[in-house]
């Protein structure tokens, strides 16, 4: 199940309990993201994952997450959670500048936020959105 069903199924079952799941595409990464805006819905229903996939949560249009331009939100995460790894060496996808460690480092990288706006925790790309779900229980719960 991809990143985009496995947010679909976190925010389907926790959605009652307060979670808001909000998805922030970027191009920013080995251009993953490409086209415009209003392309972004049909891409997610016909091609990436497919199927006649329609995301459950709110979709935002593209955004800068590193780099000179980092959205003012990014800029808050990325200095309010630690990086995910201690190590960023340049790969040659990045096309951004300045490059810093405390940088998302892939498409899917997550930050969860407690319900007054504090960031919680972030977590590296490869981690599937319902092996956070520990994690969400216990945020909904305070």
């Amino acid at each position: 199940m991809s990143n985009y069903e496995q947010s679909n199924q976190l925010q389907a079952k926790y959605a009652s309990a307060g979670l808001v799941l909000l998805g922030f595409p970027c191009d920013q990464f080995d251009n993953q993201e490409p086209g415009e805006n209003y392309e972004i819905l049909n891409c997610l229903k016909y091609a990436r994952p497919g199927g006649g996939f329609v995301p459950n949560f709110q979709l935002f249009g593209k955004l800068d997450v590193n780099g000179a331009n980092t959205h003012p939100v990014f800029q808050y995460l990325k200095e309010s959670c630690p990086a995910t790894s201690d190590e960023f060496t340049d790969q040659p996808y990045i096309d951004w500048e300045p490059v810093s460690t405390r940088d998302v480092t892939w498409n899917f990288q997550k930050f969860l936020i407690d319900r007054n706006g504090n960031p919680f925790k972030r977590y590296d790309s490869a981690t599937y959105p319902m092996t956070l779900e520990e994690d969400v229980v216990g945020l909904l719960n305070q």
